[in-house]
């Protein structure tokens, strides 16, 4: 089974998550989004795979959300997926892909379900 594991590890519930899977032997691929940020079309197939809008998995108390002073109302999915994709602090962590479906890790034993078969 092939996992994907959108991590940072400085976030607790990010660090939690991959322990997880890794306890269940799972060894996934980790991205580090800080570091290599998906652009707008990974995160709209993200977004797919989650079943989420962008809206539902941003970051909007992060102090960069703050400093560019916009209502995630206000801004349309295309515009979140790139300011997502410029600043992605602003993805909301850590998010977990198996097979086509995601889910977001919080709590950490959320992403459970995706791990097994449908």
């Amino acid at each position: 089974m092939s996992v994907t594991i959108y991590h940072n590890p400085r976030c607790s519930k990010s660090r939690a998550t991959l322990e997880l899977l890794q306890q269940r032997e799972l060894n996934p691929e980790i991205v580090k989004y800080l570091e290599m940020p998906p652009d707008a079309s990974e995160l709209r197939e993200l977004a797919r795979k989650l079943g989420l809008p962008p809206r539902d998995f941003l970051r909007t108390g992060e102090s960069t959300w703050k400093e560019l002073g916009l209502d995630p109302n206000a801004v349309d999915a295309a515009e979140l997926l790139e300011l997502m994709s410029a600043h992605p602090i602003l993805i909301e962590r850590p998010i977990v892909v198996c097979g086509e479906r995601a889910r977001i890790g919080r709590p950490p034993e959320a992403v459970l379900e995706i791990l097994t078969k449908p």
